[in-house]
């Protein structure tokens, strides 16, 4: 049996001198030239080529000239707390002293900013400008609440864009449909870096950093948190997730990781001299995950920013048995999913997609679970769990060929009460439905499939 590489004829625009194998290897993973193996950050897109960048920077100008509070709302995931980490390292390297942050409980806040999330926010420490990261661009009611409060908003995240966009102060997204940045494969915590990267460059134009004797932040001491939470997202690896990952995990590598990282991996039974993208994927990535799945992302984003070894020991330590905890409720998940399957009358096997739902499912598992049955039946699965009385919450993965967000979009169309809430990629999505609905929107998902 040969193993045949997927490559267009972009591979002979590689040197010559090379082995046609390794060309057409590396044609296929997107590089078209010697330079793409270059990993610099002076190579990469500048900060203004993102759509919103400028009206960002100029808040954060504002708001650290009068010290204003400052609130990050990150999601529940790697990607959210890596973010979140990066957002209030950077911001107080530049000289935010009044930065906080505050991460939806799955269960009780749902996904994003939410006016239930805002209200919380404000109770435990009002602010005057949030940023959301990694989250944020579907939520129009969360922003329009906190607008109401009077408070500035800007978002910075990478999922989809709805057709109706919140109304922030600044949306930094590279997928809306006007922005020109080459790359639309960042994760969130790459967004956030390069707002950032913008911010520092702002403030150098106005003379900030020698106004305040301040030295201007080296960002590169937080790469090795980009490259973490790029890799935990499992985006795809472009020119410029490609170069966040391999200065992160140099920088790992030379053991000059943030504590949380260092001390993940010593749980994980890994060695940071010879770390790779896999130790940060399947070894510290889940760990993380495991708070938001589980119980509260606070330890996680905890974790990656403390600067004390011993605490982030236990916080390690903390994850590490969350994780273990996942690792059981999933693989009991996994077996009363294939029962449901086996259970299924013998047309169901026909069907496009899967729609599975059992009432003691755990919603922070369902993404995991929906992932599984869709590698192993090769078709698109949603599984459910209970959100709160009446309603449900479901995770949906896909694969190549159906854009899963955008099925969930056409049957928001055909059927506008039958989706109280969705949004996601192409590949992964969340929504949200009444559990007497569930039924309907079974068939609903396989007309839309169809179509």
């Amino acid at each position: 049996m040969s193993i045949q590489i997927r490559a267009t004829k972009s591979w002979q625009k590689l040197p010559q001198t090379w082995p046609t194998p390794v060309r057409k290897v590396l044609a296929a993973r997107g590089l078209e030239s010697a330079e793409d193996l270059v990993y610099s950050l002076e190579q990469l897109p500048k900060p203004n080529e993102l759509q919103g960048m400028s009206e960002a920077v100029s808040i954060l100008y504002q708001a650290l000239k009068r010290q204003q509070r400052i609130l990050i709302v990150a999601d529940f995931d790697a990607d959210g707390a890596t973010s979140c980490a990066v957002a209030i390292r950077g911001l107080r390297q530049m000289g935010a002293q009044h930065v906080d942050y505050i991460v939806p409980n799955r269960a009780s806040h749902g996904y994003g900013l939410t006016p239930l999330l805002l209200r919380h926010a404000i109770e435990r420490q009002p602010c005057d400008v949030l940023i959301t990261v990694d989250n944020g661009i579907a939520s129009l009611d969360g922003v329009a609440a906190a607008r109401e409060q009077g408070i500035t908003v800007i978002i910075t995240d990478h999922h989809l864009p709805p057709e109706v966009l919140p109304d922030a102060d600044a949306i930094i997204n590279p997928n809306l449909s006007h922005c020109s940045f080459p790359s639309q494969a960042m994760a969130g915590v790459g967004v956030c870096f390069y707002l950032l990267i913008g911010l520092r460059q702002y403030l150098q134009q106005q003379q900030w950093f020698e106004q305040q004797q301040l030295t201007p932040p080296k960002l590169l001491t937080l790469i090795d948190l980009v490259a973490l939470g790029t890799i935990a997202d499992v985006v795809p690896l472009d020119k410029l997730n490609r170069t966040w990952v391999q200065l992160g995990l140099k920088r790992i590598r030379l053991g000059q990781a943030c504590e949380g990282i260092k001390a993940l991996l010593r749980h994980s039974g890994k060695d940071f001299v010879n770390c790779n993208s896999e130790d940060l994927g399947f070894a510290i990535g889940p760990k993380i995950n495991a708070a938001g799945r589980l119980k509260d992302m606070r330890i996680g984003i905890a974790a990656l920013l403390t600067d004390d070894s011993v605490q982030a020991d236990q916080y390690a330590m903390q994850l590490t048995t969350l994780n273990e905890q996942r690792r059981e409720l999933e693989q009991t998940m996994q077996q009363q999913a294939q029962a449901l399957l086996l259970a299924m009358p013998k047309q169901s096997e026909a069907a496009l997609a899967y729609c599975l739902y059992e009432e003691r499912w755990h919603q922070g598992i369902i993404g995991l679970l929906a992932s599984r049955i869709t590698a192993q039946y090769h078709r698109p699965v949603i599984a459910f769990a209970q959100h709160r009385e009446g309603m449900l919450k479901g995770s949906a993965r896909s694969i190549l060929g159906i854009h899963i967000r955008d099925v969930l979009a056409h049957i928001a169309i055909q059927s506008p009460d039958i989706l109280s809430q969705f949004g996601g990629h192409a590949m992964a999505a969340g929504l949200m439905i009444q559990q007497q609905d569930l039924a309907q929107f079974s068939l609903l998902l396989e007309q839309a499939i169809v179509t």
